[in-house]
C-alpha cells in the first residue's frame, strides 16, 4: 500500500513539473512574437463611421475635410514614405506620409474628373450648346462625339500637344511635393494657393472647412459620374451622342 503511494506520488510530481516548464515555455514564446503591422494600422477602441463593423483607420481620425473614415482595405495606414517616387534615393532628408500623399492624389483626381465630366457633356451638347474649339477640325462634322474624339485627335496631333502640357504642368506642380519631402513647405495636401473668386478670403477656420469638404464630396462623385459616362458611351450597341442610352 505504502509502496503504491510513494509511486503515485512521484507520477503527479512529475507530471506537475512537465505541465509548469511547458507553460513556461508557452508564455516566453508568446513575449517574443513580434509587434503585427496591423496593430499600428488601426484603433481598436474605435470604430469606422463609414463601415462600423471594422475598427477605425488610425490616420483617419476626422480631422481632414471629407474624412468620413472610408478605408476598408486600411491604404491610409500603409506606413510607407512617398517620397521616393518624386526625388532620388539618395536624398537624405525626406519624408512624405501616406495619408498625405493620398490626399494629394485623390484631390488631384478629383479636379481632373470634374473638368472631365463637363467637358465631356458640354463637347456632346447637354447643357444646350455645343461647346467646342474655334477650327474646322473640332467642329461637330469631323468629330461627332466626344468619344470620337481621342482617336481622331490623336491622328490630328493635339493630343500629343496635350500630353507635353499635362507634363509640363505635372513636373511643375511636383517641386512643392519635393519641398514638403525635405520639410521645406508646410503646405496642406493639393493646396495650390489658387483662389482667384476668392471663395475662401475672409472666411473662418470652420466655413473654410465646409467648402473643402464640398469640394472633395462633388469630386468624389465626378469621379464615379465620369467613369459612368465613358462605360456607358463605349458599350457595344450603345449611344455615343447624349444621353448616351
Amino acid at each position: 500500500m505504502k509502496s503504491a503511494i510513494i509511486a503515485t506520488s512521484l507520477l503527479a510530481g512529475s507530471a506537475a513539473a512537465f505541465t509548469t516548464s511547458t507553460g513556461i515555455q508557452s508564455t516566453s514564446a508568446l513575449k517574443a512574437m513580434p509587434e503585427r503591422m496591423w496593430d499600428s494600422m488601426v484603433d481598436k477602441t474605435e470604430r469606422s463611421k463609414a463601415v462600423p463593423f471594422l475598427p477605425r483607420a488610425v490616420n483617419l481620425d476626422g480631422s481632414l475635410p471629407g474624412d468620413v473614415g472610408f478605408d476598408p482595405f486600411y491604404l491610409s495606414s500603409i506606413p510607407k514614405d512617398f517620397s521616393g517616387f518624386i526625388q532620388p534615393p539618395q536624398w537624405e532628408e525626406k519624408g512624405i506620409p501616406t495619408l498625405y500623399w493620398m490626399r494629394e492624389a485623390e484631390l488631384k483626381h478629383c479636379r481632373v474628373a470634374m473638368l472631365a465630366w463637363f467637358g465631356w457633356l458640354a463637347t456632346d451638347g447637354a447643357f444646350g450648346v455645343t461647346l467646342r474649339f474655334p477650327g474646322e477640325i473640332y467642329s461637330v462634322e469631323n468629330i461627332p462625339t466626344a468619344y470620337e474624339a481621342h482617336n481622331a485627335l490623336v491622328s490630328q496631333g493635339s493630343m500629343g500637344f496635350l500630353l507635353l502640357a499635362v507634363g509640363f504642368i505635372e513636373f511643375c506642380t511636383g517641386a512643392v511635393l519635393v519641398e514638403v519631402a525635405k520639410g521645406a513647405n508646410d503646405r496642406e495636401a493639393g493646396d495650390f494657393k489658387l483662389d482667384p473668386l476668392s471663395f475662401l478670403k475672409g472666411k473662418s477656420e470652420e466655413e473654410i472647412k465646409r467648402m473643402k469638404t464640398r469640394e472633395i464630396a462633388n469630386g468624389r462623385l465626378a469621379m464615379l459620374a465620369f467613369g459612368g459616362v465613358a462605360t456607358q458611351t463605349a458599350l457595344e450597341g450603345g449611344n455615343h451622342a447624349f444621353p448616351y442610352f
